[in-house]
């Protein structure tokens, strides 16, 4: 009986990963065929990129003008 239950969970696990790896699979080219494969992912970075280095540099100036203010205060 151990037996018996030890092969059908070894062939449960077997089936499982390989449906995991059909999605795997699947989810990868659904990816090329999206923004990558046009090209428009480096779109998307670039705009990323403008935010972020915009909120830095604001954050940077906004911090200089109050250590400016406490030391005058």
């Amino acid at each position: 009986m151990k037996k018996f239950i030890t092969t059908l969970l070894s062939m449960m696990l077997v089936f499982i990963a390989g449906a995991q790896e059909h999605i795997a699979n699947d989810a990868s080219t659904a990816a090329q065929t999206g923004l990558r494969a046009d090209g428009k992912i480096y779109v998307v970075v670039a705009v990323i990129v403008t935010i972020l280095l915009g909120l830095y540099i604001y954050v940077i100036r906004l911090d200089r003008k109050i250590s400016r203010l406490e030391k005058n205060s």
